[in-house]
């Protein structure tokens, strides 16, 4: 079975500066550090930033260790494609399931580790975590269909996410009074990112699956077919 390369559509705020410097890294690193040394990488960083989260009901301390594990997965599954293309040693069955795969098993890791910590409630994590996994099955059905493989819904990619999630924690770990109350419930800078991306998804993914449904019913149309006309039997006596 043939695997046809996607094409690669990326449209995020910071997509031009990562288009701009992730190249620049991946000619920098030496020849024995491998696209799956990277990729491991970002697992690993995303395993930390789960048990930092969990672990920040001790002490608002270790949400500078997840802010670092940010960077250093960002580091790590940013740059693990970036370098495969720049050394044209791509695998394209390989990367594209490993890539999603490790982006599932990242993307469970840290909202378990933000339900159990004390800065996000546990139903907004869920809801995070179901509206990724939604967002990632129409990409996957929109790359097999229509051949785009779509990074980012949108302007905001995974970097725009890791980005918000920083300057939560640092919010929370200075220690600011950042909470409101809304229908008895107190939430915090988590809590409100949290409930807009879980909604932002949401409408992101009706908006793009009536889009889908509109270009392929195009590239699609409905076929004209002509029913078939009983035979007439001729021994069959005509009544006025």
């Amino acid at each position: 079975m043939s695997f046809q390369k996607e094409e690669r559509d990326a449209d995020s705020f910071l997509s031009p500066f990562e288009r701009w410097v992730l190249p620049k890294m991946a000619k920098s690193l030496p020849s024995n550090v491998l696209p799956d040394h990277l990729t491991l990488l970002g697992v690993l960083a995303s395993i930390g930033i789960g048990l930092t989260y969990g672990f920040s009901s001790r002490s608002p301390l270790f949400l500078w260790l997840a802010s670092l594990g940010f960077l250093i997965q960002w580091f790590g599954d940013s740059l693990d494609g970036t370098l495969a293309r720049v050394r044209k040693s791509e695998r394209p069955r390989y990367g594209f399931y490993l890539d999603h795969t490790t982006d599932m098993f990242s993307t469970l890791v840290i909202c378990l580790g933000l339900g159990f910590s004390p800065y996000l409630h546990f139903p907004i994590a869920l809801a995070l975590l179901i509206g990724y996994l939604l967002l990632s099955i129409n990409i996957f059905l929109e790359t097999h269909v229509l051949g785009i493989f779509r990074l980012a819904y949108g302007k905001i990619g995974t970097t725009e996410i890791r980005v918000l999630l920083i300057l939560c924690n640092t919010f929370l770990a200075l220690g600011l009074p950042l909470q409101f109350r809304i229908q008895g419930f107190i939430l915090g800078p988590l809590d409100l990112v949290g409930l807009g991306l879980a909604l932002g998804m949401g409408v992101v993914l009706l908006v793009r699956v009536l889009g889908n449904l509109r270009t392929l019913a195009r590239m699609d149309p409905i076929k004209e077919t002509e029913v078939p006309k009983k035979p007439v039997d001729p021994k069959r006596k005509m009544c006025y």
